[in-house]
Formats: structure tokens, C-alpha cells, sequence
């Protein structure tokens, strides 16, 4: 997908990155309820419960996770995905910050690119694209050259969890 918005959030503006306005809610909807999560539309201009960072970033609150149509995919992708990895036993208990584990933070960073591939359009190119315009930081310099090249554990933890397979995409 080549497209695209130019978006303020958390006063900084962001080039080119695609939002849940580019893609629609849909496809998204239907690749959370996968996992047994829904994905709540919040309207434009609301605070959206449960997020970590406030503006259009999305949040989490238990098997919900919260967008507006500003908020970018990779934030909608990256909080799914905190809550993917989780047992479900453990994701009820979830309110606005998932986690301080480094390895789970890893894992889902990783995670939202290949959950891009699952997205009519988008996949893990443009992901990593909006990770780096976003400002992620990574030793080796990009989103891509992590995942390429340094991102052995995340993989490791997300085969564990039975998430991916070898060849890297969803299982």
C-alpha cells in the first residue's frame, strides 16, 4: 500500500504513514478476532482508553484493543500484539501497559510486521517503513535490519508461543 497520511501525534508530524483512515477497520477486526481480541473504533478527536502514550496511539484494556481512524496500523499492530503474546489467561488483566519485559517488548516489535502480512495491502515492508518514520530505535539502524539480521530471540519467543512458524509468518 503506497499510502499514506501526513499526522500530528504527541505534537510531533509523522510523513507518510498509514492509519486505520487508509485501510479501514475491517481487516484489522477480522485479523484480531483470530486471536480473541476485538478492536473497538474510537472516534476522532477522543482520548482512546487505554493507551500507554495518549493522542492517536491505540490502547489496550483487557481482550479489547482501542484505535481511532488517526491512529497509525503499526500502533494498532504493536499493542495487539502485546496482547497476542500473553496467555489468555493473563490478558483480562491488561490495562493500558502490557509489560516491562524486554524480551516481550522484542517479540512484539517483531510481531506487528508479520501481523502486517496479514493485511490486504499493507505487510511487513510498509510496516517496518512507519516503525522507522515513528522513530523506533534499533542498534542496527531500521526496523528491517533488526528483524533481518539481530532478531533471533523474538523469533525464538515468538515460536514458543506457537505464533510463528520456521519460515517466519503466522501460524
Amino acid at each position: 500500500m503506497t499510502g499514506g497520511n501526513v499526522i500530528t501525534c504527541q505534537k510531533i508530524v509523522y510523513q507518510n504513514v498509514l492509519t486505520l483512515s487508509d485501510i479501514g477497520f475491517e481487516a484489522p477486526r477480522t485479523l484480531l478476532a483470530r486471536y480473541r481480541l476485538d478492536l473497538v473504533e474510537v472516534e476522532n478527536g477522543q482520548p482512546i482508553p487505554g493507551s500507554f502514550w495518549g493522542d492517536c496511539e491505540a490502547g489496550i484494556i483487557g481482550l479489547v484493543v482501542y484505535a481511532r481512524p488517526d491512529t497509525p496500523v503499526h500502533s494498532l499492530l504493536h499493542e495487539a500484539g502485546h496482547l497476542i503474546v500473553l496467555p489468555e489467561e493473563k490478558r483480562a488483566q491488561v490495562h493500558t501497559d502490557a509489560t516491562d519485559s524486554v524480551a516481550e517488548e522484542d517479540a512484539v516489535c517483531v510481531l506487528q510486521a508479520i501481523l502486517g502480512d496479514a493485511l490486504p495491502g499493507v505487510g511487513r515492508e510498509r510496516i517496518w517503513a512507519d516503525m522507522d518514520e515513528w522513530g523506533y530505535t534499533f542498534r542496527l539502524g531500521s526496523a528491517k535490519a533488526y528483524f533481518q539480521n539481530d532478531a533471533g530471540d523474538a523469533f525464538a519467543f515468538l515460536k514458543l508461543r506457537r505464533l510463528i512458524n520456521d519460515r517466519l509468518q503466522l501460524l
